[in-house]
């Protein structure tokens, strides 16, 4: 079952074309990758599907609803969360607070306090801060404010998360570590979207992985299948490698 499609997904700013006709599609349950280098579109993507900008031409759609110019957060409430790049929790908030924030604002049913409560304690012990709930965000390692928002887009009772190079910055055991709560994530029913320059990661998480490139999708496969693509490494390389492992 496709959760989420994209159709010819194209976005101009000013006269430079940062998305080109890219189609997509997001199965139930599944973890996809985007991969790509530094401005070719992963991020602007991202924005278009959660409603931050609005595709030039082309359809987004999820569940079968085009959701092309839909309002951020009437996206979120439909049931699609994500992670930024650079994290942004509410610094002067608790822990506990900022999951909160996610609880009361980011869905469209409400919740009690005490169910709130518990729900924000149990998915901060599911992303390894159970120890951190009175703690303000603005204390928190860089490993610990991507888990809070890892946590916090949870709050909203996500069918898709969006995660946005979550293991940017850690170090191989802290990548590890994240790698396994988004598997962990992902079995608990949320199907996943996720950029990522960490091969480790990527290749290691994602069931399928697209690649963009200037703004146009030039592959898309099994991680096996894109790590032996030509273009892809051409793309990541700028140069042709030739048979054997050497480069034009």
């Amino acid at each position: 079952m496709v959760l989420l499609e994209g159709r010819k997904i194209t976005k101009w700013f000013g006269g430079l074309a940062a998305l080109s006709g890219v189609d997509f599609a997001l199965a139930k349950g599944e973890i996809l990758g985007l991969i790509g280098p530094n401005g070719a579109g992963k991020t602007t993507l991202f924005n278009l599907i959660t409603g931050a900008y609005r595709p030039s031409s082309g359809h987004i759609y999820f569940m079968g609803k085009d959701i092309s110019r839909s309002r951020p957060h009437v996206i979120c409430r439909h049931g699609i969360s994500r992670t930024y790049q650079l994290v942004r929790p509410f610094a002067n908030l608790t822990v506990l607070e900022n999951v909160l924030v996610g609880i009361y604002f980011g869905r469209a049913d409400g919740s009690d306090r005490r169910a709130a409560y518990r729900e924000a304690e149990a998915l901060l012990a599911l992303v390894g801060l159970a120890g951190k709930i009175k703690e303000r965000a603005e204390h928190l390692t860089l490993v610990e404010r991507r888990r809070l928002e890892i946590a916090r887009a949870l709050a909203t009772q996500p069918s898709v998360l969006l995660l946005d190079e979550v293991m940017s910055g850690l170090n191989p055991t802290e990548t590890t570590q994240t790698m396994d709560l988004v598997r962990g994530v992902r079995d608990r029913g949320v199907t996943i979207f996720m950029i990522e320059h960490v091969m480790k990661a990527i290749m290691g998480l994602s069931d399928r992985i697209m690649v963009l490139h200037h703004g146009e999708l030039i592959a898309q496969g099994t991680p096996e299948e894109v790590a032996s693509d030509q273009r892809v490494i051409t793309a990541y390389l700028g140069e042709r490698a030739e048979p054997g492992g050497r480069r034009a």
